[in-house]
């Protein structure tokens, strides 16, 4: 099996690689890396050898099972568990900030040039997300500091989310679970009626890999997909929109599943919102900012749009408390990925691309 790990040269113009590693995950090939992560052995004895410090942000949902794979390899410098700011934390463990080369984080806990200045020998970032904008590439650039993605291929898993979420929030599920958990004898059926989505035209922003791998699977239910995004695809015969504006007035359904960026960020705003409509739905797969949240209460609240399904919100962890009260949305934790299959090749792909950099180095 090919495992992937994908490398973000931080120049101005993000560019992704990958990293291929054989069936025993040693590595073969790393194509346009910097000498810094050269191909390296990774069956190097290091019994004799002092522990690397690893200073771990976040932390991420693999940290349980890569702390207990990779204890011999690693001393975790563990700042997510301390509130102060990081150079105080680092005095507090008696940790020598130039001993630090690399971190391994997600998106929970930023990376900010503050906390990269403080670290001149850092010269990796591993994260555990397929994104990155909880990093500072820029600063990253500015001292050469590579950033890793060892997400592993989520695709299938988030479409999966994002077609639950809407037969959920369309189908009224959660709120019936919720009505039948406290109907007694007495009480007659007072439940609002659901929506069917076959036939529904549904509307993508960001036809990517997920974006497609929900495409795909609507079509199951006879949806009819049109889509937004940076390009037009010449390989799909989905209607293109360059508008989102437009794409929400000819949908009864959005899907968001593009990157966040300064372009994307709010890209679904009470404009859009509006033109969706009163029977429209949104479900949010991608990152909590590319909606308006403060919005999207209100046109929920107003009734402005029908319903909404949300995997992902603008500030997390917090989540409006206005919408635990809905009927008409669903809520789900930034857990679209979370699979046991996932977390087994994350936490593989995090530990290679940290024993290849270690191991040159």
């Amino acid at each position: 099996m090919i495992l992937h790990c994908t490398l973000w040269s931080c120049d101005i113009k993000v560019k992704t690689q990958r990293l291929y590693f054989s069936r025993k995950l040693s590595p073969i090939i790393f194509p346009g890396a910097e000498s810094s992560m050269a191909m390296g052995d990774q069956h190097n004895h290091k019994d004799k050898k002092e522990l690397q410090p690893l200073l771990v942000f976040g932390p991420p949902t693999i940290f349980p099972t890569f702390e207990a794979q990779n204890s011999h390899n690693y001393r975790f410098i563990k700042a997510f568990s301390s509130q102060f700011p990081l150079h105080q934390f680092l005095t507090e463990q008696k940790v020598d900030p130039s001993s630090i080369q690399a971190i391994l984080c997600n998106p929970i806990q930023k990376i900010s040039a503050d906390a990269i200045r403080l670290l001149p020998s850092l010269r990796i970032i591993v994260t555990s997300s397929a994104g990155t904008d909880h990093i500072d590439l820029v600063e990253c650039s500015r001292h050469s500091i590579q950033v890793v993605s060892a997400a592993a291929d989520h695709a299938a898993d988030v479409a999966e989310m994002a077609v639950g979420l809407l037969l959920d929030v369309m189908g009224k599920i959660s709120a019936a679970d919720r009505y039948v958990r406290k109907w007694g004898p007495s009480m007659p059926l007072n439940l609002s009626s659901g929506s069917k989505l076959k036939g529904k035209r549904v509307g993508i922003v960001g036809l990517g890999k997920i974006g497609t791998a929900v495409a795909k699977r609507l079509e199951a239910f006879d949806c009819r997909i049109m889509y937004n995004s940076r390009n037009q695809k010449s390989f799909v015969s989905y209607p293109f929109y360059s508008n989102v504006v437009e794409l929400a007035g000819n949908s009864d359904v959005l899907v968001l599943c593009c990157p966040l960026n300064e372009q994307t960020r709010h890209i679904i705003n009470r404009e859009v919102m509006l033109a969706l409509g009163k029977d429209g739905f949104i479900v949010n797969v991608g990152r909590g900012a590319l909606i308006d949240e403060k919005e999207l209460v209100q046109c929920l609240m107003e009734g402005d749009i029908g319903g909404a399904g949300l995997d992902v919100f603008e500030n997390e962890p917090i989540v409006p408390n206005e919408l635990f009260a809905m009927d008409n949305v669903v809520l789900s934790p930034h857990a679209s990925s979370f699979t046991s299959d996932g977390f087994t090749e994350s936490c593989k792909l995090a530990a290679e691309a940290l024993q290849v950099f270690f191991s040159s180095n």
